[in-house]
């Protein structure tokens, strides 16, 4: 699912400190046809369903009605679509003019290949205005991503359900956990989707508990190190094991896809066939795009954090997440990187947040969420002792892609705590 091979020297920018951001005004966008002759911009971006699609529709045309000459075409995918047709775009040589990176080992990879323009000048105001928020998409201090949205992963869950099988607050532990699952099976629910079709969604699972099992500096360490000997790894092999025993998740869990159409994980969830999921900030805003009344769960929407673990090591209050960025190819215009400041504007980040399409980063847009559990997510991000980087992002891409496929072997019981490290630090060795 990923790239080239990760960069070693790719430390700084894995565990996420979101810090405050500086305030300030927009004024930013310059004049991108003033060199004359006309642009045209191709961006690439993952949401494909409405109100996003159409609002980014918007985006693009709002922006060529202020930039005479400057076209913007637009291809909007489902978000696995997107990222193998990214793989084969920059292999080609042939990669769109803005994109999404996602950060880490990733981002790392792109740079070190000569793939991602540097902003470090040209967007300097709006790095300002978005503070720590920048820090995973930087290499070797300079940025090279605009991130736009960035957030946590945590139990999105009905609560009317929850009410019916008589779950009367979101578990806080694991006992707790399990015994709202099997109140869930009593009253006829099923507890749990995961999109493990598509790997990654199952793979967050193992993440987290690693999250609570390691103590910070095994996982820092881990990043430079790529050394994965520490035996909370296992430990968070042997939690995995237990949950799947538990037997929580919907009927045909293995080839759910994650986000694409009513059947999926998401769409389960938005369509009140689940209780709950673990997924990540956007959530909200991909299943008002899989219900016919584009509202989601609405009233219903509720979240809860990954649940301590007992015994863990590591800090319970830490978080699984990151978030997307809006990159520029090293060969793009100019123009690419006005549309790029543009899309970071008090203006246009006010419309993400209203429709609830995630986590704004520029803090002049975070009052408009409009979602009040999504909203409660700003608080969860802004005062974690730290996110750690989505592990298959902040390691790389064979990393990244052997620790998520033996993960997924898991779930189907084809492998044990042991087999996910041996074969993490398998392909960690080859990368080094």
């Amino acid at each position: 699912m990923r790239g080239t091979p990760i960069l070693r020297a790719m430390a700084v920018g894995t565990v996420l400190t979101v810090l405050a951001a500086c305030g300030g005004g927009d004024g930013e966008t310059g004049s991108p046809g003033e060199s004359g002759g006309d642009v045209t911009i191709t961006w690439w971006h993952n949401s494909n369903t409405s109100p996003g699609k159409d609002y980014y529709d918007k985006v693009a045309k709002d922006f060529e009605a202020a930039n005479e000459g400057v076209t913007v075409q637009v291809s909007a995918m489902q978000h696995e679509d997107m990222l193998t047709k990214l793989d084969a775009a920059f292999q080609s040589g042939d990669a769109p003019d803005v994109y999404m990176e996602r950060g880490g080992g990733e981002l790392a990879d792109h740079v070190e290949a000569g793939l991602t323009k540097d902003l470090s000048t040209a967007a300097a105001d709006t790095i300002g205005k978005l503070g720590g928020s920048v820090n995973g998409w930087q290499v070797d201090g300079k940025t090279y991503a605009l991130p736009f949205s960035v957030g946590v992963v945590g139990f999105w869950y009905n609560t009317s359900l929850f009410a019916k099988a008589g779950v009367t607050e979101a578990p806080t532990t694991w006992d707790e956990f399990y015994a709202a699952v099997d109140k869930l099976k009593a009253a006829g629910i099923e507890p749990v989707s995961v999109g493990a079709g598509d790997k990654w969604p199952a793979a967050h699972y193992w993440y987290y508990f690693s999250l609570r099992q390691c103590p910070k500096q095994v996982l820092t360490d881990a990043v430079t190190s790529l050394s994965f000997t520490d035996p909370c790894f296992i430990r968070a092999g042997e939690d995995v094991q237990r949950l799947v025993a538990a037997k929580p998740f919907n009927k045909g869990f293995l080839s759910t896809p994650a986000q694409s159409g009513p059947t999926s994980a998401s769409g389960l969830l938005a369509t009140g066939k689940v209780a709950m999921e673990l997924q990540g900030h956007w959530e909200p805003g991909v299943m008002q795009g899989l219900t016919p009344d584009k509202k989601g769960l609405g009233e219903d929407l509720g979240w809860f954090a990954f649940p301590a673990v007992s015994g863990g090591q590591g800090d319970p209050a830490a978080a699984l997440g990151g978030g997307d960025a809006w990159a520029v190819s090293q060969d793009a215009p100019d123009a690419a990187v006005e549309f790029v400041k543009y899309m970071l504007s008090d203006e246009v980040q006010k419309g993400f947040a209203e429709l609830d399409m995630g986590l704004p980063t520029n803090p002049a847009s975070t009052q408009y969420v409009s979602d009040q559990a999504l909203a409660a997510l700003i608080e969860v991000r802004d005062q974690a002792p730290y996110v750690q980087l989505y592990f298959d992002t902040a390691f790389g891409a064979s990393v990244g892609g052997a620790m998520n496929d033996e993960i997924a072997l898991m779930f189907a019981d084809k492998a044990s705590p042991q087999d996910i490290v041996e074969a993490t630090q398998a392909a960690a060795d080859a990368a080094k």
